[in-house]
């Protein structure tokens, strides 16, 4: 393994558990500021890609524009669907084990809209975490009210707003599944462009959040009367630190991964990111004391199983172990 794969695995561990810690941060600050942080994160992403992607708009684009606009609604539903979850009694802990859910929602859609057919060994590991995460979900439900942060008081009205950020979820997992369909056939037609996607997909959806206006100037008050951190002898308020941790990181996480995917396999790749969210999902549990039961454990386990399953590690290992006798015996 070269040099540049390494320094891309330590940055995606670094880069997206840091984020995590962050994003943890910034919700237990403000836990209605998903917007906000959503916002900085595409103007920060899209001046970077506009500088090194598009050099200044000089260079031509590979895809149509119409391509990236269909697949930019998409991108903004799932962004700020997200982040909305976690004004609705949503956890980081049941945030991360859900999304990891995707492959079940690819799945499903892959089933329905492209009329795909897996194997038996795909539809258990679909399965497994499917389960996974209905035992997540049904454990968090019960101590709903213990730290809500929902619109409006009393036990009822927790258990339903948790019920609306859950249907919130699900309806982000869905569409991030269409997205993925969606962004398969147009690399198929033509050909794989990552970074211009990955700018485009930040840029574009920036005149949407106008729509968001009044939510996003009541939480940059929030912010600016945030509790302030002494940084180089400047009071700055805690939130905009946050933040600014936040959208660094997830530079250095997105960029990270994209390096990792052209330098190396497979294999690899699968293994830091399943890795990286277990890892992300530990930090929330122990650094933020995140309640974590029993059934938590046990759905956790099924969900990132099912995961390894569906993505074939052990198959891919023995295939690189034998690869690699091949190249020593020849």
């Amino acid at each position: 393994m070269n040099t540049k794969a390494v320094l891309a695995i330590l940055s995606v561990f670094l880069g997206c558990c840091i984020n995590v810690v962050f994003l943890e941060l910034l919700v237990v600050a403000d836990p209605g500021s998903g917007n906000l942080i959503t916002f900085s994160q595409f103007v920060i992403i899209s001046l970077e890609g506009f500088l090194t992607t598009l050099r200044c708009g000089t260079k031509k684009l590979a895809v149509p524009m119409r391509e990236y606009i269909t697949l930019v609604v998409f991108f903004f539903l799932v962004s700020t669907t997200n982040n909305m979850a976690f004004n609705f009694n949503i956890s980081m802990t049941l945030h991360l084990i859900f999304r990891a859910g995707s492959l079940m929602a690819n799945m499903v859609l892959g089933m329905i809209i492209m009329n795909k057919r897996y194997d038996n060994m795909r539809y258990l590991s679909v399965t497994m975490i499917s389960m996974g995460i209905a035992i997540c979900t049904i454990a968090s439900g019960k101590d709903v009210g213990e730290s809500s942060k929902a619109p409006v008081e009393g036990a009822f009205s927790d258990y339903f707003w948790w019920v609306v950020g859950i249907t919130i979820l699900t309806f982000a997992l869905f569409m991030s599944a269409r997205m993925g369909l969606y962004q398969e056939v147009m690399y198929k037609q033509y050909g794989k462009h990552p970074r211009e996607a990955l700018f485009f997909t930040h840029f574009l959806p920036l005149p949407g959040f106008a729509l968001l206006y009044s939510d996003l100037a009541t939480h940059i008050g929030i912010a600016n009367s945030s509790d302030p951190i002494s940084i180089l002898g400047l009071a700055i308020p805690c939130i905009w630190v946050y933040i600014a941790g936040n959208v660094l990181s997830q530079c250095i996480c997105i960029n990270s991964v994209f390096v990792l995917t052209t330098e190396c396999t497979s294999l690899t790749v699968t293994l830091v990111v399943t890795l990286r969210k277990f890892l992300s999902l530990l930090f929330s549990i122990y650094y933020f004391g995140n309640p974590f039961t029993a059934q938590h454990w046990l759905g956790t386990t099924l969900v990132f199983a099912g995961t390894i399953l569906y993505s074939d590690i052990p198959s891919m290992i023995r295939q690189q172990q034998q690869k690699s006798v091949k190249q020593k015996t020849g």
